[in-house]
């Protein structure tokens, strides 16, 4: 016996709502067992999963099934990621992680004291 794994995704916390879950199945961002799916088809214990969630791709593979949300402990027994699909994810935050340090501030308007350095600085060069 299995269960829909649009509500396995949501009770395993992977998304918010099971709506959202339902959306992110139908776009292609779940796969079970290296293929695409629907919503509707039942997920059971050794099945295969790879979620790609914003920045992150996970690859677990499911130990548990529930059809309602518990707690986020409960939630943790369901499924157990892989070796490679953790290392990777490490691997693209530190990347991140670094990239921010190396990106440029976003830009913002000068408050007073820097418009002053601004005007002292252009009046120098003429």
């Amino acid at each position: 016996m299995g269960v829909r794994i649009d509500k396995w995704l949501w009770s395993a916390r992977f998304f918010k709502t099971r709506g959202l879950a339902t959306d992110m199945v139908n776009a292609g961002h779940v796969q079970l067992n290296g293929e695409r799916t629907k919503p509707s088809k039942q997920v059971e214990c050794g099945d295969t999963l790879v979620i790609v969630r914003g920045h992150e791709t996970f690859t677990l593979e499911i130990t548990g099934l529930a059809e309602k949300r518990g707690s986020a402990a409960i939630a943790r027994t369901l499924y157990a990621e892989t070796e490679a699909s953790l290392k990777a994810r490490e691997q693209q935050q530190e990347l991140r992680c670094m990239h921010a340090d190396s990106a440029p501030a976003p830009m913002k308007r000068p408050d007073k004291k820097a418009r002053r350095q601004i005007i002292r600085f252009v009046r120098r060069e003429d």
